[in-house]
Parts: structure tokens; C-alpha cells; sequence
């Protein structure tokens, strides 16, 4: 799985996972336009007198969404546009839903309306034809509502606006502060800090690990690269593929964290199950490294800890740096083959861009918002977390949500890059083997891959 996500979190989003690329083979599914990037020019900009006429005729919508209570923010949208109704169904949460799409998609029927796709499923989905680029549609008069990295996650090589933006999950730390305390360890500003008070804290008792690196969660070894600055894939069009998974810089982070690993002061504990709750619950670990959506899961998982939790930046490579990376995050997409586009395109943007939408998702279903009014909005940012001994955590995530770099790219084969990281990285954490190597033996996978798939592929 991209990011595993437990059966008892109750409030947020984002499951990935290793499927094959079986979508590959989709066909386009009809609509107005072709990739810019490999088809004709996108399609012309619909009028006002069209929007109008569109929003105020009886239309129904199918909306596939994992969001739990959804229904209040599409009530809005409703409320705005009486004469759109909205069929909310929830298809499964992430790769169920994503199979049930594809199977939808290549059977040229049974497929929604709009749909809701994380971050890193984009460009497989915008890869295989199967989203209607939103420009047409003045999605892309939206970008300066946004934090800038989260739109770039959704604009194409052609500048195709593929979806528009839901939730986010900019990383940071949360740290036990009762055990750093009794222990002597300062909050570590850098890696080298960390991996100090890691060798500290075992050596004095151990039984308490500094954190857990999953061996099956690939989503944080990406968050890991991103905030490190590398770019493991980049595609400058549609048919080409830059695949740099071993550089240098991969595997400075590959050595720092395999170090950690087989020395015991990190486990590679698989995460999300009832052994790493109990572990949170009676203090196995000093710290989470997690997204924004981490502290409100954490608050519904590790109550018997409520109080001793804070949170901070992640650790920097460099002091004086400021940079973070992203675990999770969402958006809503309008499937290419809608019969009724501008209503969908209009469902998408309201319910991400309406200011009582979106703060609804923030409060109600604790998505990490990504919209900049609601990240300077004083009565979310500064809302105390009694969890967290009153600190107001989501100011701390907002912050860091400027940090997070715009420029990150999505493979269009997450699938497979997924499956490869689970079968080379992931197991070396398990075996604490070399993870350094593991790293070659992933780059070779996903360029024979990425080849075998017709790609043209720089390393």
C-alpha cells in the first residue's frame, strides 16, 4: 500500500496501494478535449450564458467519495444549484475505489461524474485519458486560492488542470515531550540531532525507540524524498519519464535511516495495526513522523497519552533550513466521460473553493485544509489542542505547509513503483539489510518497467 490507512480512523482520507497498471490499456471515455501534451490543444473555454444555463437545468450527478458525511458540504453546492442533484457514493475508500473506476472506465459505462482522487493518482489517471481538463471550465482562474505545491499536484505537463485540490498532508513530528524530558533530549532541529537523541534514548532504555519507518509504507519514504529535495520521477510530456530513484541525495537518506534501523534506536514496525497502537499507547515510540492529518488520528488512537504529546517541524538536513515534504492528500476530479461536465467541473470547484465547504471539512471531517483563507483563518490555526498540551498544532502545519516544495512529481505507474518499494526499500528495513542497494535494485525495476511500457526514460 502507497498509505495505509486503519480501519478505525475515523476522519480522514487517503489509501493508495500496489495495483497493476492494467489501466494503461484504458480507452478515452469521449469528452471535449485531448492531453496538450499528446492530443490536440485543450478545448474551448465555455461561456458565462453556458454556465448559467448548465447550473440552472435539472441535471443529476454521481459523485464517488470516501469522505465520511460528505452530504452536508454537497447540500451547499445543492442548495447554490437547486437544480443539481448529487448521488454521493462511497465506492471505497482509495485503491477499491480506483479498481472499481478503472473496471467503470474501460467498460465505457457505470463511471461518476467527478471522483475523488489523491495527489499522487493523477497523472496514472490523467495518463490513461480518463480526466476532463477543468481549464475549459475556469478551474484555472482557482490557483491563487491554493498553496502553490498543492495546486502544481494537480496541473499536467500541458498545464491540463486535472483536478482541483481537497486536503493535504504536510509532514512534521510529533514527539512524546514526558519522555524527551526525562530522558535530557531537546526537540532535534536536524537529522544529525535526531539520529543522536535516536542512540541516546535506546542506550538508556531499550525498550522506547526513537520512531518506527514502516516497512510497508512507501507514503512516508516519499514525504522522506520529497523534503530531502529529491525528484525520484519527473515527465516532461506525456511519453517520456525521468526516473531518479538511487541519486546521491536518495541515498544519503537510504544510509541515515538503514543506520538507525540496525542499530535498534528505529524499528521498522508495521504501522496501522493493533500492535503499533498499543506501542503508541504505552510509549514504544518517542516520536511520529507524520502529515497534518497525523495529530487529530493520533488524539483517537493514543488517548491514555492525551497531554504529552507536542508537535514540531521535521528535523532539517541542514540547520537554518525549512523544508518539509507531504503524506497524503486529495482532490476532486471530474471523470473525462460526464455527460454533464460544467455541472461537475462547478461541483468540484465549489466544494473545494466555498468558504463554509471547506472550513466544514476542516472541522467536521478534520481534513487538512489547502486553501490559503482557511490556513490564515485565526479560529482554525489557533484553535489549542488539549492533546497536545494546548498548543495550537494547526498553525504549526500551516506553516509548514508553505515549506513543502511545489516542484515534486508523481510517476504516471504509481502502482508498480509502489508494489517495487514494498519488494527492495521496504524489505531492507525489514531485514535490516542495505537499504542503499535496495535503492539500485527499485531504480532498475521501474526503469525496465517504465520502458517495457513504452517509455522513454532518463536517468
Amino acid at each position: 500500500m502507497f498509505i495505509t490507512r486503519p480501519r478505525r480512523i475515523r476522519r480522514r482520507t487517503a489509501v493508495g496501494s500496489a495495483l497493476a497498471l492494467a489501466a494503461l490499456a484504458l480507452a478515452a471515455c469521449g469528452g471535449g478535449d485531448e492531453s496538450s501534451s499528446g492530443g490536440a490543444p485543450q478545448a474551448q473555454a465555455v461561456s458565462q450564458a453556458d454556465i448559467d444555463k448548465a447550473m440552472s437545468t435539472p441535471t443529476e450527478l454521481t459523485f464517488w467519495t470516501w469522505v465520511p458525511n460528505i452530504q452536508k458540504e454537497v447540500d451547499l453546492f445543492q442548495k447554490k444549484y437547486p437544480a443539481i442533484k448529487v448521488k454521493v457514493v462511497n465506492a471505497g475508500q482509495g485503491t477499491p475505489q480506483y479498481t472499481k473506476l478503472r473496471t467503470a472506465l474501460k467498460a465505457g459505462t457505470g463511471f461518476p461524474d467527478a471522483v475523488q482522487i489523491e495527489f499522487q493518482y493523477i497523472p496514472t489517471f490523467a495518463l490513461t485519458k480518463s480526466l476532463l481538463d477543468l481549464r475549459p471550465y475556469g478551474a484555472d482562474k482557482l490557483k491563487d486560492q491554493f498553496v502553490p505545491w498543492t495546486w502544481q499536484q494537480v496541473v499536467g505537463s500541458g498545464g491540463e488542470v486535472w483536478a482541483v485540490p481537497q486536503d493535504s498532508g504536510p509532514m512534521g513530528m510529533l514527539y512524546r515531550k514526558d519522555i524527551f524530558d526525562k530522558y535530557g533530549i531537546g526537540v532535534p532541529k536536524t537529522w544529525d540531532e535526531f539520529a543522536a537523541a535516536a542512540r541516546k534514548l535506546h542506550a538508556a532504555d531499550p525498550n522506547v525507540s526513537m520512531t518506527n519507518l514502516a516497512q510497508s509504507q512507501a507514503g512516508v519514504w516519499f514525504g522522506l524524498l520529497w523534503q530531502a529535495g529529491v525528484k525520484p520521477f519527473e515527465s516532461p510530456t506525456a511519453e517520456s519519464v525521468k526516473v531518479n530513484l538511487n541519486g546521491d541525495e536518495s541515498k544519503k537518506v537510504a544510509d541515515y535511516w538503514s543506520g538507525l534501523i540496525k542499530d535498534g534506536s528505529v524499528t521498522a514496525d508495521a504501522d496501522f495495526n493493533d500492535a503499533w497502537y498499543q506501542a503508541l499507547n504505552r510509549g514504544k515510540y518517542a516520536t511520529w513522523l507524520t502529515a497534518a492529518w497525523g495529530p487529530v488520528f493520533l488524539e483517537g488512537s493514543a488517548k491514555a497519552t492525551s497531554g504529552k504529546w507536542r508537535a514540531a517541524p521535521l528535523p532539517q538536513w541542514e540547520a537554518g533550513q525549512n523544508a518539509s515534504g507531504n503524506w497524503g492528500g486529495s482532490t476532486t476530479a471530474v471523470v473525462k466521460g460526464t455527460k454533464n461536465p460544467i455541472a461537475a467541473a462547478k461541483l468540484a470547484e465549489f466544494l473545494n473553493t466555498d468558504p463554509e465547504s471547506t472550513k466544514m471539512f476542516a472541522t467536521q471531517q478534520f481534513l487538512f485544509p489547502v486553501t490559503k483563507a482557511l490556513l490564515a483563518d485565526s479560529s482554525f490555526v489557533d484553535r489549542p489542542l488539549p492533546f497536545y498540551g494546548g498548543q495550537p498544532v494547526n498553525k504549526l502545519f500551516a506553516g509548514i505547509s508553505d515549506t513543502v516544495d511545489t516542484k515534486f512529481q508523481w510517476p504516471p505507474f504509481l502502482d508498480q513503483a509502489v508494489s517495487d518499494w514494498n519488494e527492495t526499500v521496504g524489505k531492507s528495513f525489514a531485514n535490516k539489510g542495505d537499504t542503499s542497494a535496495a535503492l539500485d535494485q527499485w531504480q532498475e525495476r521501474i526503469t525496465k518497467y517504465a520502458q517495457n511500457q513504452g517509455f522513454k526514460v532518463d536517468q
